[in-house]
């Protein structure tokens, strides 16, 4: 059997039925036997970076594997944005690259290169990587695929990168001879670490004294697949569930436990509730200064936390926690929620939740920057949300869009929001929005873009036209770098270089015309009723939003203040009542 055949007939008999990528010289062995394979595809992106980022798409919507191709050399380097944005959001996806011949490969690293096109990708990508290997041997295939696909998915999730010689693509093997990785004392002596009952006995009694307890929902909840067992805990409990920017589709935002979204760009009331709380149960989150204030100190002052996550290495790391679970998030709470019911556990926080209701009344998501019959950023997001389908898929790209979105979008039964948190890639939302749409035709997709991350990935349109993916592309355009001016005009005295002197973008709807997408401009509230009849078409559609060039992000959070007091600042009265723990007093040195 040709090695090509047998790589491919792997990725299939692992349920994957599709691989993206962009064909090149290295990889011809490997995309001419997905050519010869029933059940297989490949589709050719027109770049390996948003091939990079449809296989992440893919990976988030099937919860399955993603997998990505490139060639070697320009083609391998190409896909590192995509990897990095797969290993600091734990996205297990496999990205193969083609190498050089081994006999052509360089043979000391006194030397730079000896074969055209040679690139030593897996040195490159090892930091950002769960594994990187070059086969250097037809033997080692079996093994090193079935190493690779475990670990991709085992434990935190992340990528593996196979890079694989063009002699070793077109050798011939036999399959039946090759060592397995499941067969070896590496995997046999490989540690599966969960909680223990004195982990769930403590929670349970801390949960018991709490009068103010908060759940905080991480992208870890929708990786370990335990959204259902989140909503269970929560009703069993009647502990409010805040979210993360990762986490935000973790829980159905209808529930009367939901309490939104929290951070540095989260809503007021959801870092209200969360400053004032007496007990935080972080449930897959790194806890990053995005959710704590660079100025931990500040967090959550009379809380005691509990954090479960499967990563060891990202407990007890930025505050002194009170429990530490190295756990599988499903696993444990079906631990917790089994004790819970054997117990006969009755609790209920309805005045907390009505505290925190309190907060959402006086600081809704929208409007924030109304003016006239201007369109609010925000409340375009609510409202887009609601003409939205359910099990309607948002993809987000980064900057404005992404916050606009993220706090004011309120998801109805089965939809998502694919959001690029760690490594925040701009040009993510359309190639993820296609690899989304491959894992799962039969929903709706958007992808909410700025004008900027648009260009990034802008030749993709050829992609939506060719494979015809009835994708809906809203372009928040405000003609301008917005969340980087909004940063010079903290900082740098409004000097806007660089976002809006010296950067342009062109006319969108020519564009997406000239690709053979319809596009339509829309530039105030009495043309919003438009979009209702676009978002169900089954045709791709580019809708263009036309805001000022000068556009907030509100509320902000700015160096050094505590979660509960973000930018523009609110009546120092006003926010003394809602807090329930003393006021925190800024260093004026």
């Amino acid at each position: 059997m040709k090695l090509s055949d047998y790589v491919i007939e792997f990725i299939k008999n692992n349920g994957v039925n599709i691989i993206f990528g962009y064909q090149g010289g290295a990889i011809t062995h490997l995309v001419d036997s997905i050519s010869k394979i029933d059940g297989i595809e490949f589709m050719s992106l027109y770049h390996e970076q948003a091939a990079a980022f449809a296989a992440e798409g893919f990976s988030r919507i099937s919860g399955n594997i993603g997998v990505a191709i490139a060639t070697s050399g320009p083609g391998a380097t190409n896909l590192i944005t995509g990897i990095g944005s797969s290993f600091f959001d734990s996205i297990p996806c496999l990205y193969i690259t083609g190498q050089v011949n081994t006999y052509e490969y360089k043979r000391n690293n006194l030397i730079r290169q000896e074969g055209f096109q040679e690139t030593d990708i897996v040195s490159i990508v090892k930091p950002i990587t769960k594994y990187a290997i070059m086969i250097t041997s037809e033997n080692e295939i079996r093994f090193c695929l079935e190493k690779a696909l475990y670990i991709a998915k085992e434990g935190r999730p992340g990528p593996v990168i196979v890079d694989i010689p063009m002699n070793i693509q077109r050798a011939d093997i036999e399959p039946e001879n090759l060592m397995s990785f499941y067969d070896s004392e590496e995997y046999k002596n490989m540690n599966k670490k969960y909680s223990n009952d004195s982990d769930v006995s403590e929670v349970i009694k801390l949960i018991k004294d709490a009068k103010r307890p908060v759940i905080l929902a991480g992208g870890g909840v929708r990786l370990a697949k335990a959204t259902v067992e989140l909503k269970t805990f929560s009703e069993l409990t009647g502990i409010p569930v805040a979210t993360t920017l990762m986490g935000i589709d973790s829980f159905e935002h209808h529930h009367p436990n939901f309490i939104g979204y929290m951070g540095s760009y989260g809503t007021r009331y959801a870092n209200l509730a969360v400053a004032n709380s007496d007990l935080i149960i972080v449930i897959g989150s790194r806890l990053t200064s995005r959710q704590t204030s660079s100025n931990v100190k500040t967090f959550a002052r009379e809380a005691k936390i509990v954090h479960i996550d499967i990563d060891i290495n990202e407990l007890n790391l930025k505050l002194k926690e009170d429990i530490s679970v190295v756990c599988d998030i499903k696993f444990f709470l079906k631990k917790i929620i089994k004790i819970l019911i054997e117990d006969n556990y009755k609790n209920n926080f309805l005045n907390w939740i009505k505290r925190i209701n309190s907060y959402k009344e006086q600081y809704p998501s929208y409007p924030t920057q109304k003016q006239n019959n201007n369109i609010d950023p925000n409340e375009f997001m609510y409202k887009l949300s609601e003409m939205c389908d359910e099990d309607t898929i948002f993809c987000l790209d980064i900057g404005q869009n992404q916050i606009w979105a993220s706090q004011s979008i309120v998801l109805k039964t089965g939809q998502r929001i694919l959001n690029a948190g760690g490594m925040g890639p701009m040009g993510f939302a359309l190639p993820s929005a296609i690899g989304a749409y491959k894992a799962n035709p039969k929903v709706r997709i958007v992808a909410i873009v700025g004008d900027g991350g648009l260009q990034m990935n802008i030749q993709e349109l050829q992609t939506i036209v060719r494979e015809n993916i009835p994708v809906k592309i809203i372009v928040m355009n405000n003609h301008a770098l917005g969340m980087i001016r909004h940063f010079q005009e903290l900082y740098f005295s409004s000097n806007y270089y660089g976002t809006i002197e010296g950067y342009s973008s062109p006319d969108f709807t020519k564009v997406a015309n000239a690709y053979g997408i319809d596009a339509i401009n829309i530039k105030d509230e009495n043309h919003l009723g438009s979009l209702i009849e676009i978002l169900k078409n089954d045709s791709p559609y580019l809708v263009v939003i036309n805001l000022s060039n000068i556009t907030y992000v509100i509320p902000k959070l700015e160096m050094g203040r505590p979660i509960e007091d973000q930018s523009p600042l609110v009546n120092r009265d006003d926010l003394e009542n809602n807090m329930i723990v003393d006021m925190y007093k800024l260093d004026k040195n």
